[in-house]
């Protein structure tokens, strides 16, 4: 491929055989509109009607930009509510959201690339458009339609504040430029064959977690001596009363100790006055008791040192006793969890006191075999960690390629 510089109906990037302009079109000039229905989840089944109905809570997430019936999942119409108007979604046609509460997702699309052989209507929230004119393959338009040239161009248009929403007539103020159509195969499969890799690799992540899930479970729920988590960890209560720490972190379910702005979409919460937050360090563990339930308990690892909000609790591990990375897969487990579950206190907001974990058992086998164990495990927890980096790096790939690739 080729790299040229953007000029009038030019890509940024192109295969080096392709030259010249792209013709340029208004959206609603290439696409037909077809009615569709407004069924809700509860009119749904995955039970094997005989009509399937594509749900727009689907295309935010669950399917991929190239849906294929043949291995592709949706919910069929119960017997009773059967539209009295539809029209049968065709290999090549096109499903747009027309309502999110994130701008970047108004208009997000999907495209049934084969349909195999079944009968599937557009439902609730979507926007079902068919090629009229015959200029596109199949498989280009669910990448002409994810691309950043069409989603800049809704977001003026896209109407609403706590919600956004277009309807088929805002795709007369939607232009795009569309290439001949053996160029448009050979982007659809270079994305196609990304995507792929995508899911192979999204597969490969989720094996692993079953793996590492499996083996913690396996750990915890043998015979061993146990001991109270009180009996090995103490509160830390240093505050940062000089004001020398300035990195505000947080704990997230998925990633442990994170920057706060990376938390809350590059807005520090923190107050300007942090001399009351609480320090921690490295080998330290924390969690905010209020949101427990969506957070997690956490040891700081990719950090040295850190402040946190004055309501986390924060303690450390008698590590002659408890191997720190141990007690954190016993963090992981289902029997912390269980426990965690009987200890939580309040209705709304359920809350676990420090008091509360330190009655917790912990099993407890000699410390050699807790850092065994956590060594194995750990090895299949860094695989993770560059599995997922792997991931990222695929997902970041196919992104610049929308961007660059399309007018």
């Amino acid at each position: 491929m080729q790299s040229r510089d953007s000029v009038f109906n030019v890509p940024a990037l192109r295969f080096p055989e392709f030259s010249g302009e792209w013709e340029k079109y208004r959206v609603s000039d290439i696409l037909e509109f077809y009615p569709t229905n407004s069924l809700s989840w509860d009119q749904l089944e995955y039970d094997g009607g005989e009509c399937l109905n594509l749900h727009y809570g689907l295309i935010h997430n669950g399917l991929p930009v190239q849906v294929n019936l043949s291995k592709d999942s949706l919910p069929s119409i119960k017997a009773d509510f059967f539209p009295k108007r539809y029209t049968f979604c065709q290999d090549g046609d096109i499903a747009f959201a027309d309502a999110s509460e994130d701008t970047n997702d108004v208009g997000k699309a999907i495209e049934f690339y084969y349909c195999a052989g079944k009968e599937a209507v557009c439902g609730l929230h979507t926007i079902h458009g068919r090629d009229k004119l015959g200029i596109t393959v199949p498989g280009f338009k669910g990448y002409v339609f994810s691309s950043k040239v069409f989603h800049d161009q809704i977001k003026t248009i896209a109407q609403g504040t706590k919600v956004f929403s277009i309807k088929a007539s805002n795709f007369d103020e939607v232009v795009l430029g569309i290439p001949s159509k053996e160029e448009q195969k050979k982007i659809s499969r270079l994305l196609m064959a990304i995507d792929e890799r995508i899911t192979t690799q999204s597969k490969i992540i989720e094996e692993l977690n079953i793996l590492r899930s499996a083996l913690i479970e396996e750990v915890f729920q043998s015979p061993c001596d146990t001991i109270a988590i009180g009996s090995v960890a103490y509160q830390t209560l240093e505050r940062n009363r000089k004001s020398i720490y300035t990195n505000v972190l947080s704990v997230s379910n998925r990633y442990g100790f994170i920057n706060q702005s990376e938390q809350f979409e590059d807005r520090n919460v923190a107050s300007d006055d942090v001399r009351n937050y609480k320090i921690v360090r490295n080998g330290d563990f924390a969690y905010n008791p209020a949101r427990i339930n969506v957070g997690s308990i956490a040891m700081l690892r990719r950090f040295d040192s850190g402040i946190v909000s004055p309501m986390y609790v924060c303690f450390r591990i008698d590590t002659s006793i408890v191997d720190p990375s141990y007690f954190e897969l016993f963090l992981k487990s289902r029997s912390f969890k269980d426990e965690m579950e009987i200890r939580l206190e309040g209705s709304v907001r359920r809350c676990l006191s420090f008091d509360a974990m330190r009655e917790i058992h912990i099993p407890c086998p000699d410390i050699k075999d807790q850092c065994t164990i956590a060594e194995n495990i750990g090895k299949i927890s860094s695989k993770l960690e560059l599995e997922e980096g792997i991931l990222a790096a695929y997902a970041d790939q196919k992104a610049w390629l929308l961007n660059q690739m399309f007018i």
